[in-house]
């Protein structure tokens, strides 16, 4: 009805078609965080599907899937363009391209549901085969360069507040591409008739009922080290972070604020060891060759340990690896992180660019690790991008008692990125059963426990110091214990339920044909 109001037939090309998909898929990014504007969902999936299904050819539904992609990843990224202004006289020619460029990358994933779901009879199967191979295809956005599952549709359930709190709860069973699966399956549903309405509504109450039942039965596991931790947010520009002009003051109010937090946390919690964690960029050198830099941080938190990012010299001209580092109250370097997943663009050159884009190479670390620190426990440390990645946050067989990522999104600005950044760590709680302590240079920081509630945040683009206790860990989830191979058999389970009945029915009529003879 909306497209032959707006005289636009899928059947058919033509700009007008072209541009009602590329618009359905701008509209489908506004169901994500930060604005989680989930109705919007059902309505422009909705469309999407009924163009696939009446499109004349797989090319053009082939087509319509790809454009789709295009529109809701390039709204969903638009905040990439951010990070290119931070260092536009270089590159001012690459600053139309940011986001489409990078959806142009990603987008043709959505051309598989959009042609395998033409091969069963329309209906619960074509809707069912829709749903399963979209999850899967989004599922394999971890293969791409190092991969970018970034903006799943799952998170438009990260609803800010209470409600947020029980809608997301499922994914400590079946993950964020589990909601994934459910949201696409019940937007659809939402076009089958009035009974598949009221069946979606009737899950959609169980659904929630289920997620408060679970956050009200909080289950933590006692007998662990959980430090006062003081979060140092010093609020400084990206320019300022390149230029490195200001590099003694932002230190100095880096070493100010962390004075601060520490008597801020031994007044409120004298009983609880205090940790500091400084963000990604928080300090502007090489702490591991800086003897006098480590004494002075060291002096600044008065006896508590402090977490915090430093670049680090590797093998070779202008390598580099991207470095957590866990400093001891002596000053010396516990324990060394080396970031393991790198973000394409950002911190290296993918292969498919004929020129270098980025003027040192960052070297990957070799993989996630757990640290056993004395005040600080069992944690699990990884720097900015890692986090977004459901399923490959713990290192395996070592699970921590909790989960902490230090970032840098003042590339990204006062922008839809950093929220969504920030979404990634309240989902990983959920599904790890994990508490996370997420630390950004300009916001948004934040603490979320076992069961993804929001325990203490910051402003954006505010000098601030956040001292909060850390909540304890819940008990091992399914998920956490199986992985992605849950969601993922849940995808294939549903892709087999679709096509169950064509293949029951082709075997009926060739027994029927051989009984005739």
């Amino acid at each position: 009805m909306v497209m032959k109001a707006l005289c636009i037939s899928p059947q058919h090309g033509g700009w007008r078609s072209a541009m009602f998909m590329l618009v359905l898929g701008a509209l489908t990014a506004l169901s994500l965080p930060p604005f989680n504007i989930v109705p919007v969902m059902p309505l422009a999936l909705g469309l999407f599907y009924r163009a696939v299904c009446v499109a004349p050819s797989h090319r053009r539904a082939a087509l319509w899937g790809f454009l789709f992609g295009m529109g809701y990843h390039t709204a969903g990224l638009y905040w990439l363009t951010n990070a290119i202004l931070t260092r536009v006289h270089d590159f001012w020619w690459v600053v139309p391209f940011a986001a489409p460029g990078v959806a142009l990358l990603i987008a043709p994933l959505l051309i598989v549901p959009a042609v395998l779901c033409r091969l069963v009879p329309v209906g619960w199967p074509r809707v069912l085969l829709f749903a399963g191979t979209w999850t899967l295809a989004d599922m394999a956005r971890v293969f791409y360069f190092s991969g970018f599952p970034w903006n799943p549709l799952g998170s438009s359930l990260e609803v800010i507040g209470g409600l947020g709190d029980w809608l997301i709860q499922p994914a400590s069973l079946i993950g964020v591409d589990g909601l994934t699966l459910v949201l696409v399956l019940a937007s659809l549903a939402l076009w089958q008739g009035w009974r598949a309405v009221m069946s979606v509504g009737l899950c959609g109450i169980i659904w929630c009922g289920w997620g408060a039942w679970r956050v009200s039965h909080e289950d933590v596991l006692a007998g662990h080290v959980n430090p006062a931790v003081v979060i140092v947010q010093g609020n400084v520009r990206e320019t300022e972070v390149l230029e490195r002009d200001s590099a003694v003051a932002q230190f100095n109010a880096y070493l100010k604020l962390t004075e601060q937090g520490v008597r801020q946390a031994r007044q409120q919690m004298p009983e609880r060891p205090a940790v500091v964690v400084w963000p990604e960029s928080a300090f502007p050198g090489l702490l591991e060759e800086d003897g006098w830099a480590r004494q002075a941080i060291a002096s600044s938190a008065s006896g508590a340990p402090v977490l915090l990012g430093s670049d680090r010299r590797a093998e070779g001209a202008d390598r580099w690896y991207n470095s957590l580092m866990a400093l001891a109250p002596d000053g010396h370097i516990e324990a060394i992180y080396d970031k393991s997943r790198l973000v394409p663009f950002g911190e290296y050159d993918p292969w498919i660019l004929p020129f270098h884009l980025l003027p040192a190479e960052v070297v990957p670390g070799p993989g996630l690790k757990t640290w056993d620190l004395p005040q600080i426990g069992r944690v699990g440390p990884m720097v900015c991008y890692e986090i977004v990645f459901s399923g490959s946050v713990v290192a395996p067989g070592h699970r921590p008692d909790w989960l902490l990522t230090i970032s840098n999104d003042a590339w990204y600005g006062n922008s839809a990125g950093p929220r969504q950044h920030l979404a990634t760590g309240r989902m990983r709680a959920v599904e790890e059963g994990l508490p996370v302590v997420f630390a950004n240079n300009r916001g948004v920081s934040a603490i979320y426990d076992a069961y993804g509630r929001e325990v203490g945040r910051t402003g954006w683009g505010q000098e601030q110091v956040l001292v909060r206790p850390l909540p304890g860990p819940g008990k091992a989830t399914l998920f956490a214990t199986l992985g992605r191979w849950v969601p993922c058999l849940l995808s294939l389970f549903v892709v087999v339920l679709s096509v169950l009945p064509r293949w029951t029915g082709c075997r009926r009529r060739r027994l029927f044909r051989s009984r005739s003879r």
